[in-house]
């Protein structure tokens, strides 16, 4: 099972957020013990400003995360989703590309993508298998 990893949940466990640290740190372990935990470059920039350039690599390996660089395949289906979301707004874009990037990278390269969700990507990648962090589960 190869879980991409994003940047949400990560964060959550590099900031210590004391609303999602603990969940998401159990679902982390939980994705790592089912298999491979992959992130592409879009999380890789967003996490490196609060782990630092000179850590990451020691941060990627101490949780088992593989640099999984973007296809040609996932950043055009990136392109073609945030197409869709930009014709069906109705007010300026709440939603940035890279979040589009992740979700056509967990679409392409992985089984299933753990992230805190706040709707879009059930919305706009249909065919993604999304796990939200929770106890237990």
């Amino acid at each position: 099972m190869r879980t991409a990893v994003d940047s949400s949940v990560l964060l959550d466990v590099l900031i210590a957020d004391p609303r999602f640290v603990e969940t998401s740190e159990q679902s982390l372990r939980r994705a790592a013990g089912e298999g491979a935990l992959l992130l592409c470059e879009c999380v890789l920039a967003e996490i490196t400003p609060v782990v630092g350039a000179s850590a990451i690599d020691e941060f990627l390996a101490d949780w088992n995360l593989a640099f999984v660089p973007s296809t040609i395949q996932s950043a055009k289906l990136a392109g073609e989703i945030y197409q869709s979301y930009l014709r069906r707004s109705t007010r300026p874009a709440q939603r940035v590309v890279p979040d589009f990037l992740i979700g056509a990278h967990a679409m392409c390269l992985a089984d299933r993508l753990l992230a805190r969700d706040r709707g879009y990507y059930r919305d706009y990648f249909k065919r993604l298998r999304v796990v939200e962090p929770q106890v237990g589960r």
